[in-house]
């Protein structure tokens, strides 16, 4: 099979390739899972889609695949994607039947509405498959609410307040993930703590060879390519157990590291730069100054 993608441009494209009637409205559709046709083969399929998908799946037949890693998802999780992102998909066969639903918003929905650009606002559109939200009992009754009221909404007669309508209560949606992320965040607790030693112990060994003079600060990329994990969902986490993003936490452990050579050894200020990766000492002695209000050379001061 080829690696290229599928390209899925419009709704009803969709509903016709996964054998679905045709969508009661051309730019929102909500389907269940259960009602679609089996895809007609299996193995991989990568798959782009031009308009935002919601969804919440349980008892999947088959993985997703993100980087090197494959994904099993038994349980109810939610997953959204933002237009143009590309899924892969490994089938299997002979698998049970999934079920859940998925609701897929064309951009031109949105157009000339407040959510139009909000919609940006929400960074989990941006996560990677193996970032889903796993959602308890509540929560997923509290999402299967609103959305069916949103179907509901498009599915009866349309009128001058029914995009209103269904932008509202699609707002709210969004607004309850963006919650049960920040619930997530802190109840696996264990697990980003575990993170969080790991980045700990990452700067350190950076640090203490020759990685900032030969190659520069650490990226967010970088780290990102680390961790496997998308550069937004590590600035949401580190925002939520730390209180920074990822790129303050990079210079925070940047500036830990300059106070222990200002402190602990005789090098001048240039030659301190020079090992921590700056070309010119004056652009050190910049950011020093932003991030603790004093020059590298009156905080050494400080300390006689």
């Amino acid at each position: 099979m080829s690696d290229s993608p599928i390209r899925i441009k419009t709704i009803a494209q969709f509903h016709t390739l996964r054998g679905l009637p045709k969508p009661k409205h051309p730019l929102i559709s909500v389907i269940n899972f259960e009602d679609m046709a089996p895809a007609p083969e299996s193995g991989k399929q990568s798959l782009m889609f031009d308009f935002y998908m919601i969804s919440v799946k349980r008892d999947m037949n088959h993985k997703y695949r993100y980087g090197q890693q494959d994904y099993d998802f038994d349980e109810g999780v939610m997953f959204c994607m933002a237009p143009h992102q590309i899924l892969s998909v490994i089938r299997e066969e002979n698998g049970k039947n999934p079920s859940g639903w998925m609701m897929m918003i064309h951009p031109d929905f949105l157009w000339n509405t407040p959510m139009a650009g909000a919609i940006r606002k929400y960074e989990f559109f941006d996560y990677s498959v193996n970032e889903a939200l796993f959602l308890s009992e509540d929560e997923e009754m509290k999402i299967q609410q609103i959305t069916d009221n949103i179907k509901q909404e498009y599915q009866s007669n349309i009128d001058k307040f029914s995009q209103n309508i269904i932008i509202s209560q699609l707002e709210t949606l969004l607004n309850y993930a963006e919650r049960f992320y920040q619930r997530q965040f802190i109840t696996r607790h264990k697990a980003h703590h575990q993170f969080l030693e790991r980045l700990e112990i990452l700067f350190k060994d950076y640090f203490e060879g020759n990685n900032l003079k030969e190659k520069g600060l650490p990226g967010v990329q970088f780290l990102s390519d680390k961790f496997n994990m998308s550069q937004y969902y590590m600035r949401s986490l580190l925002k939520t157990l730390t209180g920074q993003t990822t790129q303050q936490y990079i210079h925070e452990k940047l500036i830990e590291k300059a106070k222990e050579k200002l402190s602990t050894t005789e090098l001048s200020v240039s030659e301190i730069a020079y090992e921590l990766g700056f070309e010119h000492s004056q652009s050190f002695s910049k950011l020093f100054k932003a991030k603790t209000d004093i020059s590298p050379l009156e905080f050494r001061k400080s300390l006689n």
